[in-house]
């Protein structure tokens, strides 16, 4: 009796099954992309972007530009977009705004201009961008940049103004606003130690207002770290107190990746 051979056609079946099994579907394969994350900083001499993947870690070149005066919200907002242009594709937006913000609005912005009060920064980037954006205070934003996640850890940054964000355990305790609190001599820490303060005193005056301020600090939250940052930082000189580091500017950056973690 003749063995029959199989068909062309029954050849060719479960290679074909076989070939559909392996494949990911395109549902599949746009799950497994990583997301990246427009990082914004915004500060009070500069407007900062970068793209970052979704371990926190830079996958672009960092684009500034100065900030505009007046700093009034869309000639700023429309440096963003530029420089998002420049960046290419990315699919989420992370800002940090030197003032305190509300679910994505803003209330105050001491360094900036006055009209920003009310300002829907996260919708308004949103529609401009085409992605969901995210906003907040840029020393809580450089904070997640630099902590280490462990106990009470303070962060201030020194540059145009002071800011200032307090972490318990990794969780960011919101809108600590240190800079308009009485200091000494009838002013407050901002008008101690910001960019004003540090032209009118030099630095070595400055610095010491600086060792101050840390001290008082120290007494008052108790902190297991303080991590100092900002654009200043880099001015201070000598030993530095205990428990005491100073931080990259780039965190302010870097530290956007974490408004996407919940």
């Amino acid at each position: 009796m003749a063995t029959r051979r199989p068909t062309a056609a029954a050849k060719a079946r479960p290679k074909a099954a076989a070939k559909k099994t392996a494949s990911p579907t395109r549902a599949a394969k746009a799950a497994k992309k990583p997301l990246v994350t427009l990082a914004v900083d915004i500060g009070g001499t500069g407007v900062k972007t970068m793209l970052l993947d979704e371990s926190g870690s830079p996958v672009s070149e960092r684009l500034r530009d100065e900030t505009p005066k007046p700093a009034e919200p869309m000639p700023i907002i429309d440096i963003i977009v530029a420089q998002a242009a420049k960046h290419g594709s990315f699919d989420r937006v992370s800002v940090g705004f030197p003032g305190v913000v509300h679910d994505g609005v803003v209330a105050t912005a001491p360094n900036l201009d006055n009209s920003w009060a009310g300002v829907d920064l996260a919708a308004t980037l949103s529609e401009r961008l085409g992605k969901p954006a995210r906003v907040l205070n840029d020393a809580d934003v450089q904070g997640f940049g630099a902590i280490a996640g462990k106990g009470v850890e303070l962060v201030v940054t020194l540059g145009t103004g002071l800011g200032s964000a307090l972490f318990v355990d990794g969780r960011l305790v919101p809108n600590l606003e240190l800079a308009h609190h009485a200091f000494r001599d009838g002013k407050t820490y901002e008008e101690c130690v910001g960019a004003k303060a540090l032209s009118k005193l030099g630095k070595k005056r400055w610095n010491k207002q600086v060792r101050k301020a840390i001290e008082q600090l120290d007494h008052a939250i108790n902190y297991h770290a303080l991590f100092i940052g900002g654009g200043n930082a880099k001015k201070l000189e000598g030993d530095l107190p205990a428990r005491t580091s100073v931080v990259s500017n780039a965190c302010g950056l870097l530290g956007g990746i974490a408004l996407w973690r919940n």
